[in-house]
């Protein structure tokens, strides 16, 4: 044996017996359960793998996680956690409240999270000062996928600016015998379109102050009222199959030419990258009409529960600074449709409507037009999202109600909740 082949085998053997000390199992509660979803978890489940670790996989179906939080709550109630959870936005400060987070500042400090993460990115996921959360990816929710051929046979290709010119390419997709618009009749799927229409027609400005600052005037005004309108004026575009319908299936009906466009969030374009579609060529990503300037987020972090055994602290521990890595963030993204919450990772590999996403959110910062989604726990309580949720898709499905009446009840449900 050569004095080389000596050296790497006691490193080799030294770095087993490294692994197999601090080896442990993480259970990762999430509701990633889509083809684009799974593939893109697979790579952190790989790199847990190499480091060592088992996984303990916990997946709840339900693309908008209420079930998986309703689970969750039962798991820490009886005591038993599991080692981390996907979570968003401010409902991660109420699990600190009761005790049962632990903290990542040594992977943080170590890793600089700090110095790498927006501010605002960073701070709603400390506690107290402490990491207890680690982000993954920043999505934006403000897009509609059009399936590009349909686009150019109904529309010569032109993408619709104005909520005008959006009815009259839906009027033009129904009368060819398309299904015009593609919608999933689920009450996240009902509040992710709604609150895109009122972002749409309001502004970043009226948004904040009726969705972030529950301004009663903002909440009480012609605009909401306006918005509820244009969003229940959508349904007459839709299909009988709608009710109940997953999201990621009525992505597949954009993708397969049976629907003319989608309002969702970037996850919806891994549901194309999954079936080999290219953006530009088999379909179109352009913001909602009148959003053009605005950047509405979320962002998905993975939110840790204190373990007992030195074995699982070291495998959450490890968990947590893969998931804010660049090699992680790069990948995964790239399953995911997101884009890196890191600012240093390269966009080289990524597609066009990455490319966009990345740049709108620069420029949103800067600008002050970046707001957050309150369809996806980003902006509100989650007693008073819940309010909102159900007005929303009581009049989404109540063909009687009125869009004044809906901006009455809006008004009494957030004031009952706060």
């Amino acid at each position: 044996m050569t004095g080389l082949n000596k050296t790497l085998t006691a490193a080799t053997f030294a770095a087993l017996i490294s692994g197999q000390a601090h080896a442990g199992n993480v259970e990762v509660l999430h509701y990633w359960t889509s083809g684009g979803e799974a593939a893109a978890l697979a790579i952190l489940q790989k790199m847990m793998k190499d480091e060592g670790h088992s996984w303990t996989d916990f997946a709840v179906a339900g693309g908008g996680g209420e079930t998986a939080m309703t689970v969750l709550k039962s798991r820490a109630i009886s005591g038993n956690p599991p080692s981390a959870s996907m979570i968003a936005g401010p409902e991660i400060a109420q699990w600190g409240d009761l005790g049962v987070l632990a903290k990542l500042d040594e992977v943080a400090t170590s890793e600089g999270w700090d110095a790498l993460l927006p501010k605002a990115v960073a701070d709603i996921h400390k506690y107290q000062g402490s990491y207890v959360a680690a982000p993954v990816n920043v999505h934006r929710i403000n897009w509609m996928w059009m399936n590009k051929s349909i686009l150019d046979q109904v529309n010569g290709g032109q993408v619709p600016q104005s909520w005008d010119e959006f009815f009259a390419f839906m009027d033009k997709a129904k009368q060819a015998g398309f299904i015009a618009f593609a919608h999933g009749g689920q009450d996240w799927q009902d509040a992710t379109v709604f609150e895109q229409v009122a972002l749409g027609v309001g502004g970043d400005d009226w948004y904040r102050q009726a969705f972030v600052e529950l301004d009663k005037q903002a909440l009480s005004s012609d605009t909401m009222t306006q918005a509820f309108a244009t969003f229940k004026k959508l349904k007459s575009y839709m299909d009988p199959g709608m009710p109940g319908r997953d999201w990621n299936l009525t992505t597949a009906m954009v993708i397969d030419g049976k629907a003319a466009v989608q309002i969702m969030g970037d996850w919806a374009k891994g549901e194309f990258a999954a079936a080999g579609k290219q953006p530009g060529k088999d379909y179109v990503c352009a913001t909602v009409p009148g959003t053009q300037n605005a950047f509405n987020f979320n962002v998905d972090a993975f939110m840790m529960f204190a373990q007992k055994s030195k074995e699982a602290q070291a495998a959450q521990q490890d968990l947590s600074r893969l998931l804010v890595s660049k090699e992680f963030q790069e990948e995964f993204n790239l399953k995911k449709g997101s884009i890196p919450v890191r600012p240093d990772v390269s966009l080289a590999r990524y597609d066009s409507c990455a490319k966009q996403s990345m740049s709108d959110f620069q420029a949103s910062a800067k600008s002050g037009s970046l707001v957050p989604s309150f369809a996806h726990a980003m902006a509100m309580e989650p007693a008073v999202s819940g309010a909102v949720y159900d007005v929303v898709t009581n009049f989404f499905n109540d063909n009687d109600m009125t869009a004044d009446a809906a901006t009455s009840r809006l008004v009494s449900a957030i004031e009952l909740a706060q």
